[in-house]
């Protein structure tokens, strides 16, 4: 390989981006909220010199002067556009500190004009603020998770909005990089031969994203771990091949997923009509990378999604953290399943006579525990007659003074003769 003709022509590729790029950059954008109403009133002339300044990149100054036209005409009818403006100035300016002023201002506009046509578009540009800070899939996924919940957020508040198409497609994409940064996750356990740790990650990819291009083969992956796992998960790995039969019949895993359930002696399901026309249609409608795209992909920090769905609606719910069926279950019904009531208790002598329910726990599951025989209370004395008791009594001092007396003597010094007289 001719590595000097390599690095020239990425080199000449290069240039022509920067040109590419400089050119776009000097040329006026026009902004996309004018105000067409043709008038000469002091707040109108600010709000047009503010346009003119956004459109050729002179941000500080349109901010300044859209302050100045909500500061002194405060019953202005273009207060509403002028706090827009200055969000889109803050989008247009970029960088991190940009986007973040126009998501603070953008939210701001939606609180205080609610049920303007331009709050849908407000929380469409949400939406793009985090869209073009997501990173690649095997990087930090902060930024995508929070633009999917922005996407969310605008199709459930203004379903009918016109930006309700593109946040949808938008939401398409961004799917499309959780699911392969699930994807490679579920192929490290793969590999590495954490079967159960892999085919827990590749059924939750799928049921969450089901638009996925690699859908197919993340049911294969699960179904080759289930099988591995031993005959006791013999029916998940064949749900796992039928799904793919089913649900992505013009895969190129059905074949072998149908000799798969032929082997195992299962039924083979019929394609799911709606999803054959859904990738037919994918396949008819799939974008194609440039080779310019190609080319600067790995010094770009944004996911690649051209392989993103074009059709099918979203998964809009989070997705749910499962339990992987290597794991037992601790029973169907778990925890106590009755009625728990309160009397006042009036015997006094129920702590002594009743057994200690602690030293007999209730089964997991619900089930009445093993029947326990009672603890029998203990038999108090009978009272002696009078009499009898005094003879009792005396009969333990006696006792207590036999077995107490030869401790003292032993206590006691020995005692000495005294000397004889005269000596």
């Amino acid at each position: 390989m001719n590595w000097k003709h390599f690095w020239m022509t990425r080199l000449v590729v290069a240039v022509t981006l920067v040109g590419l790029l400089t050119s776009c950059t000097l040329r006026r954008k026009k902004y996309e909220n004018p105000i067409t109403k043709d008038t000469q009133q002091p707040d109108k002339v600010l709000y047009d010199k503010a346009v003119n300044d956004i459109e050729h990149g002179r941000y500080e100054v349109a901010r300044i002067t859209l302050n100045t036209l909500i500061n002194t005409y405060d019953t202005s009818e273009f207060l509403a556009k002028a706090k827009l403006a200055i969000a889109d100035s803050w989008f247009r300016e970029a960088g991190t500190h940009g986007l973040a002023q126009a998501e603070a201002e953008y939210k701001d506009f939606q609180l205080f004009y609610p049920t303007m046509e331009e709050a849908s578009e407000s929380q469409y540009k949400i939406c793009q603020i985090h869209y073009k800070q997501m990173e690649k899939a095997d990087r930090d996924a902060t930024q995508a998770l929070r633009a999917e919940t922005e996407c969310r957020l605008l199709l459930e508040k203004f379903p009918n909005s016109k930006y309700a198409p593109g946040a949808e497609q938008t939401l398409r994409n961004i799917q499309e990089a959780l699911a392969e940064s699930e994807m490679r996750v579920g192929q490290f356990y793969h590999n590495k031969g954490s079967h159960p740790a892999a085919a827990n990650r590749l059924n939750g990819l799928v049921d969450q994203y089901p638009l996925y291009s690699g859908a197919d083969e993340s049911l294969w992956l699960e179904a080759d771990s289930y099988s591995r796992m031993g005959p006791k998960f013999r029916s998940k790995a064949g749900e796992a091949y039928a799904r793919i039969v089913r649900d992505y019949p013009l895969s190129g895993y059905t074949d072998a997923a149908k000799n798969k359930l032929k082997d195992m002696e299962m039924p083979i399901p019929e394609a799911d009509p709606v999803a054959l026309n859904r990738m037919k249609y994918e396949q008819e409608n799939q974008t194609r990378q440039s080779l310019l795209k190609r080319t600067f992909d790995p010094f770009l920090h944004s996911p690649d999604t051209h392989l993103a769905a074009k059709s099918g609606t979203p998964a809009m719910t989070q997705p749910r953290s499962l339990i992987p069926a290597s794991v037992p279950i601790p029973g169907v019904t778990p925890g106590f399943q009755g009625e728990v009531s309160a009397t006042t208790v009036t015997d006094s002598t129920a702590l002594d006579t009743k057994p200690d329910a602690r030293q007999n726990p209730p089964a997991q599951g619900g089930q009445p525990p093993a029947a326990v025989a009672p603890v029998q209370p203990a038999q108090t004395p009978q009272p002696l007659p009078t009499n009898q008791q005094g003879t009792k009594l005396k009969k333990q001092k006696k006792q207590k003074k036999t077995k107490i007396a030869p401790a003292v003597q032993t206590e006691q010094p020995a005692a000495t003769a005294p000397p004889a007289p005269g000596k």
